[in-house]
């Protein structure tokens, strides 16, 4: 039975050269002040160099030996890391791995604080209502969505009522819309039996497509307005969950979703500390 949070262990025993990924995942660090920072971020090719040494952490697909799981990931080589899983809880399906499995994983913010983010793929036609019921088991009251729908014949599926539709029993009540700049906020209620819960979607629309932001102000605005409602949310309220099109690949630590939770905990790193350490933050999301 797969539990909420739950840690599974390795379905193998590690080799040398996956016992040295994990050693320097865990241990690698580089401290920087801002003037540090700053100079660092003119040698493009230093930087480029020292974020490729960076050693992946890959699942392996035997992991996930699982009859009808392709229908739930988008890519069968992009899979979750099974120590830090999300599993979906099914009363009546309790001994179904199909039905517990979902492409996300819990992610640590600043300070190694745990399952403040969950990473997961941009839901298809088959991972709808797996995505609204992970939605309300883990209480999340924001999610942010860092893609177009349709982005060089990809498409995210639009998992999201106009007004208002019924998913897996959670009922699905879009409030509000309020357009900014680089983003439009969406304010949903959400219900089951005849609890009712608050959910704030972030749909972030000016990442180019395939290639980095031209300019950092709207991402950095989009961190902040996010931590924001989040501070502001209820005490008792879960992970924010963040996707793109693909999962994070938290194997890869890349992607539009890495680095947004990146520049979230890094911000957070450079307001209480003075300096960042980019590199034992990479290194945090590669191992998650």
């Amino acid at each position: 039975m797969c539990t909420p949070g739950c840690t599974e262990p390795y379905g193998h025993i590690m080799s040398p050269r996956e016992q040295s990924t994990r050693e320097y995942l865990q241990t690698a660090s580089t401290i920087l002040t801002p003037d540090e920072l700053h100079e660092k971020a003119l040698d493009s090719f230093n930087l480029h160099k020292e974020f490729f040494e960076i050693p992946m952490n890959f699942v392996d697909p035997k992991e996930y030996e699982i009859l009808g799981l392709v229908r739930k990931n988008r890519y069968k080589t992009i899979l979750p890391n099974p120590q830090t899983r999300v599993c979906l809880i099914s009363p009546d399906q309790e001994d179904d791995p199909l039905s517990s499995y979902i492409n996300a994983n819990y992610i640590r913010g600043y300070d190694a604080e745990e399952r403040v983010y969950i990473a997961t793929q941009g839901p298809t036609v088959n991972t709808v209502g797996d995505f609204w019921k992970m939605v309300w088991q883990e209480r999340s009251p924001i999610i942010v969505m860092i893609t177009n729908i349709e982005e060089v014949n990809e498409k995210c599926t639009e998992y999201w009522p106009e007004k208002q539709a019924t998913y897996e029993g959670i009922e699905v009540t879009v409030n509000d819309i309020i357009p900014d700049d680089d983003y439009v906020l969406r304010i949903m209620t959400l219900k089951s039996g005849e609890e009712e819960r608050t959910l704030k979607q972030f749909w972030y629309t000016s990442w180019p497509d395939q290639k980095t932001p031209d300019q950092a102000p709207p991402l950095l605005k989009l961190v902040q307005d996010v931590e924001e409602a989040r501070q502001k949310a209820e005490w008792d309220v879960g992970p924010v969950i963040v996707h793109c099109r693909y999962v994070l690949s938290c194997s890869a630590g890349i992607g539009r979703t890495g680095c947004f939770i990146a520049t979230t905990i890094l911000c957070k790193q450079l307001k209480n500390e003075g300096a960042v350490d980019i590199l034992r933050t990479t290194c945090q999301l590669r191992l998650d």
